[in-house]
């Protein structure tokens, strides 16, 4: 749109012009654009609010499934380090029922924490078990003359390894054995009691070292039974469904005992 001003007799004069090639907007079809745009919009808030509520529904949902609160796991004392080490290290002796202890807390099931359960998994003996392993490892090395940093986390990787080869096959077990929702968390920290045993096994060989074929196989008797102690109480209590072949399930908690001997042999073999 153009605008000139002209000078007449009369005074002045203002003329508009209209360019040219431009079309009129059109009332109605505004109005139209206008109410798709606004139906789109609402169908698209709509069709976002659906997701993301269930997205966010399945996603904690299954996390809780596979993870839990790792607050839990810590939650210990020294009254219970020293009798879940007594258990580790000598099952055979333990008196007690296997089965966890329960609560109700809000309305909800759940287990009660390590501090009041000693059959409650937790992860700080695991941890703490991982580290005087590599200690003891790191020590038997210098007085063996073959200590330096590269060794040591040789062994560490070595410990790392068979940790997580521990949780693979008590994972493959449950999953062939049950249909059950057992977090990960929990296996973790069952496959890690092995560093305990294995602390032991290093400890008795610095001290005596013509007794560890002896120690570790003891150990590994000792280790494979209370797996397979815990491995029972989740396939008869904490699973959904258990097959009901036991032909089938005994074979494979014999492989998780027997799977202990070369286990430990690997971890308290320090190379030297």
């Amino acid at each position: 749109m153009a605008i000139f001003n002209t000078q007449g007799e009369e005074g002045c004069v203002q003329i508009i012009v209209q360019p040219a090639g431009k079309e009129q907007m059109n009332p109605f079809g505004d109005t139209l654009y206008g109410a798709g745009t606004d139906l789109i919009k609402t169908e698209l808030g709509a069709y976002e609010e659906k997701l993301f509520r269930s997205g966010s529904a399945y996603v904690p949902g299954n996390i809780s499934r596979y993870f839990s609160n790792p607050q839990y796991y810590f939650q210990v004392s020294d009254q219970y380090v020293m009798n879940k080490l007594k258990l580790i290290l000598f099952p055979f002796l333990h008196k007690g029922h296997w089965m966890r202890a329960t609560e109700t807390v809000g309305g909800e099931f759940s287990y009660k924490p390590p501090i009041h359960d000693i059959n409650a998994p937790d992860l700080y003996i695991p941890l703490m078990a991982f580290g005087t392993y590599v200690v003891l490892a790191g020590f038997f090395l210098g007085i063996n003359g073959k200590f330096s940093p590269e060794a040591v986390g040789l062994q560490a990787t070595n410990g790392l390894l068979c940790w997580l080869f521990q949780v693979l096959l008590l994972e493959a077990t449950l999953h062939t054995l049950g249909d059950g929702d057992v977090p990960l968390l929990d296996i973790i920290a069952y496959g890690g009691y092995s560093f305990a045993v294995v602390s032991v096994v290093l400890l008795c060989r610095i001290l005596w070292s013509h007794c560890f074929y002896v120690v570790t196989l003891w150990e590994c008797f000792c280790m494979g039974m209370l797996l397979v102690k815990i491995m029972k109480r989740i396939l008869i209590a904490e699973v959904r469904r258990s097959e009901n072949h036991s032909s089938k399930r005994h074979y494979l908690l014999l492989l998780v005992a027997v799977a202990q001997v070369p286990l430990l042999f690997w971890l308290g073999n320090i190379a030297v």
